[in-house]
């Protein structure tokens, strides 16, 4: 069994988080439940960072806050000095609320509206990532009515893929995302918010896929953004100084997964940035990253209660718990795979084969098919491993299902950072009939 962060097994055989009881937690706050390692989030958030400074590298390293966002983790983030990385309103405010510096705050999104641009000249925050020339305009509209500078990056697509153990080069003209290297609409940007009066442009900004094991696909997409660099340089005087390399580290969800320490990944960058701007002459520049699967992924738990058994002879066992593709809809929309364990019985044999079924009204509902598992018994409680990124944060109301808590847990303490949304909270924004019914 793989153990994670400060996950142990207590002399009973019951599975521990921050040295605090699994089944002290379902007891306490109740199931479905999602459990924070803090511990295990500081410990990736350090591994980042003193990389780049025993390196003797400015940096930024900026938690991508879409895997999960919440007040509680935005202070977590603050305190290990991350920078942070948001890509709505609503996750710009939550940073806000939380009183994260908001010099410190990068707004990604294909698709900022006015007011959330609005919102982020109103809070002074650190950068924008300009997606589209659609933006360009925005941004020059509201910088030079309001007078106000702001820090830009520019997205660009370098016609890198990479996911998993594998990476693909491509011309990559169909994305929604970014400002093509290849086809001269990166060139057109940079001649759009180069010098302007109020838009400070600092450099490139890419991302180049998820769950990556291997540090090519970086090396690559930075040699490409380096060539585009030097050539701005060249022509119109231009010095980089932000190289966003963004994100998409992997981790490891089941014994198929290899992923790398996070000092790899950054060695590996800054060995090849070093070397392509000295070979060009350039400034060496700030390089910002932006992980997010990387630092909360496997430093979350899910715990839930077992309910119901259903045998289909010579087919598969299933077992059903208390929550599904409501709080996390990763096996259902990517087939994402994962491994678990009954909480109470962990030293014991994983004699059984069953399929975790959700609770929700959808025969895709499945948590995890063909998992090994010790017997399971009605209320027994099932910990899925490395559910900590997108998991709560593309949880959804389906079927009207309630959102479960979220607690973290550090040296046996444990504190709740959302609590359970009830049935109030579900229809809280609902309102009555009021159209008159026809002859």
């Amino acid at each position: 069994m793989h153990l994670y962060g400060t996950q142990a097994i207590s002399e009973d055989g019951h599975l521990t988080i921050g040295q605090v009881d699994t089944l002290e937690l379902a007891k306490e706050y109740g199931t479905p439940l999602f459990v924070y390692d803090t511990a295990l989030i500081r410990k990736r958030a350090r591994g980042f960072i003193d990389t780049f400074k025993k390196l003797g590298v400015k940096a930024e390293v900026a938690y991508a806050s879409k895997a999960f966002a919440c007040v509680a983790v935005y202070q977590l983030a603050a305190e290990e000095s991350l920078s942070l990385d948001v890509v709505s309103g609503g996750e710009l405010f939550t940073a806000l609320k939380a009183g994260f510096p908001a010099e410190r705050i990068h707004f990604h999104g294909n698709n900022k509206s006015i007011s959330e641009l609005e919102l982020a000249f109103d809070s002074k925050i650190g950068c924008i990532v300009v997606d589209n020339f659609y933006e360009i305009q925005l941004l020059q509209e509201i910088s030079e009515r309001r007078q106000q500078k702001m820090r830009i990056l520019l997205r660009v697509t370098p016609g890198v893929e990479a996911h998993t153990h594998d990476f693909i080069t491509t011309g990559q003209a169909d994305s929604k995302f970014g400002f093509d290297l290849n086809n001269g609409q990166a060139d057109e940007a940079f001649q759009q918010t180069f010098n302007h009066e109020y838009l400070e442009l600092l450099g490139l900004h890419c991302h180049i896929g998820s769950q990556i094991f291997d540090t090519a696909g970086f090396g690559l997409a930075g040699e490409k953004l380096i060539d585009k660099i030097s050539d701005w340089k060249k022509t119109h005087d231009f010095t980089c100084t932000v190289l966003n390399l963004g994100g998409g580290f992997g981790i490891r969800y089941t014994e198929e997964d290899a992923p790398l320490e996070p000092q790899v990944y950054v060695e590996d960058m800054i060995t090849v940035v070093k070397n392509k701007a000295t070979v060009l002459g350039l400034t060496m520049p700030e390089i910002w990253i932006e992980p997010g699967r990387s630092l909360v992924g496997d430093a979350g738990t899910s715990l839930y209660t077992i309910g119901s058994q259903k045998t289909v002879p010579n087919v598969r066992k299933y077992i059903a718990v208390d929550g599904g593709m409501s709080d996390n809809i990763r096996p259902a929309l990517y087939d994402a795979k994962y491994e678990a364990v009954i909480a109470s019985k962990v030293n014991e044999s994983k004699s059984e084969t069953y399929t975790v079924a959700g609770k929700l009204c959808e025969s895709g509902d499945k948590l995890i098919i063909d998992a090994k598992l010790q017997e399971a018994a009605s209320g027994d409680v099932l910990a899925i491993f490395c559910t900590g990124a997108y998991g709560y944060s593309m949880a959804s109301n389906y079927n009207r299902v309630p959102r479960p808590a979220v607690v973290f847990v550090e040296n046996g303490q444990h504190q709740l950072a959302i609590r359970r949304e009830s049935y109030e909270d579900i229809v809280q924004n609902d309102l009555p009939l009021t159209l008159k019914k026809g002859e």
